[in-house]
């Protein structure tokens, strides 16, 4: 196996590792929401799609035999964090500031319009209000575990490109 095919292949298990952490984190919204009665906002539902496109560009990726196509699917998982970030931050603003609304009279018609709400209402159809302060997870909320994670991912991913890019 040369150089260049190992380096290939650390980027694809990273992926895996991604994916699987991805749908861990959306495992863990759906035991605080069932279990724990935390109900999801709309921004909550955001990040939810964000981390699903995640892993599945991050295992699509994973499976792909050529660099340019492995390229393209980490570029996706890049652009899923982004929205991520966005979605996540608003939310973490939102809680900083619970005199703002996170417009569920406005949002949570479109977020539930989507196609996965019908297919799983439970994953995502909007129940909450992005205002409610839930109990801290490690000193955390989750919206600010989930702008950590999405952060993380945008920032990793290039660097792991850039690493295992470069000329040896």
């Amino acid at each position: 196996m040369n150089e260049q095919t190992s380096r290939l292949n650390r980027e694809r298990r990273f992926l895996v590792l991604l994916g699987v952490i991805c749908l861990a984190l959306i495992g863990g919204a759906l035991y605080m929401q069932i279990v724990l009665g935390e109900a999801p906002c709309p921004l909550c539902i955001l990040q939810r799609y964000a981390l699903l496109l995640i892993a599945l560009f991050a295992f699509i990726g994973a499976a792909m035999p050529g660099k340019r196509s492995l390229t393209l699917l980490e570029g996706l998982v890049v652009l899923s964090a982004i929205g991520g970030i966005a979605a996540a931050g608003n939310h973490v603003y939102i809680l900083a500031n619970p005199a703002v609304s996170c417009g569920i009279d406005t949002l949570q018609p479109i977020v539930d319009g989507l196609p996965l709400a019908s297919v799983l209402p439970l994953v995502f159809q909007v129940d909450g209000f992005c205002s409610t302060p839930y109990p801290p997870v490690m000193g955390l909320s989750l919206a600010q575990w989930a702008l950590v994670a999405f952060v993380l991912t945008a920032v990793l991913v290039p660097l792991g490109i850039y690493r295992n890019r470069r000329q040896a």
